[in-house]
């Protein structure tokens, strides 16, 4: 089971949530600051990251942006509102999935679980060159005009998923199903914001991407190249 390190400045609800993922299996660690939690995650090296978007001090964003800056462990934010702003701050600060509060646990737990298989896939798969873009399957890397490219790990899913079959056009639903194993049509902002973080990294010029193309009124296709 997974080491989950849980940043949640609300007692009872950090209290419900870790007696519950417990129960699920999980080893819990605990967090009721941004800044607790960032010594936490040094301390513990958790599998996945459960942040919650309003805390004392530092707020949920900078604290994704922190575990970000420190590595690659997932990090899914807890927000109290499904609104595009926190939602989109969220993503954009390079969370890998967002949940709105209140949560079931078995709806928290099925998540955590979704971005961890995430994590775990494509780790046999080849190296693909396309231009100055070298995408590395079984190591999971991506350079870029042989510089390594940091992403997260959603970030990386998206491009193994779209460079898998360049040219052919996948809808935003696919992506979902695929890279975030989502079935609700809603979420494809999830989409948008991680293709829009993801061309930051890999296009020269993101505004004209070369890479991850948009298909106006069908979803994104890789190439052509």
């Amino acid at each position: 089971m997974a080491r989950v390190l849980l940043i949640e400045d609300d007692q009872a609800v950090r209290n419900a949530l870790e007696f519950a993922l417990r129960r699920q299996g999980h080893h819990l660690s605990t967090a009721e600051s941004g800044e607790d939690g960032l010594v936490l995650l040094r301390e513990v090296v958790p599998d996945i990251v459960v942040l919650d978007v309003m805390l004392p001090g530092i707020d949920g964003f900078e604290v994704c942006r922190r575990v970000r800056a420190m590595g690659e462990v997932p990090v899914v934010m807890l927000t109290a509102r499904g609104d595009d702003f926190d939602v989109v701050g969220g993503l954009e600060a390079g969370a890998d999935d967002y949940v709105v509060k209140p949560v079931e646990p078995r709806v928290l737990d099925a998540r955590l679980r979704a971005v961890l298989r995430r994590t775990e896939r494509d780790s046999a798969r080849s190296t693909d060159v396309f231009g100055d873009l070298v995408i590395d399957r079984a190591a999971l890397t991506v350079h870029k005009a042989g510089r390594p490219v940091g992403l997260t790990p959603t970030e990386l899913r998206l491009l193994l998923e779209l460079s898998r079959s360049p040219g052919q056009v996948l809808s935003r639903e696919q992506l979902l199903r695929s890279v975030w194993e989502h079935d609700y049509l809603g979420d494809s902002r999830l989409v948008n914001a991680c293709v829009q973080r993801l061309r930051t990294k890999v296009e020269d010029v993101p505004s004209a991407p070369v890479f991850v193309r948009t298909v106006r009124g069908f979803g994104y296709r890789f190439g052509p190249l």
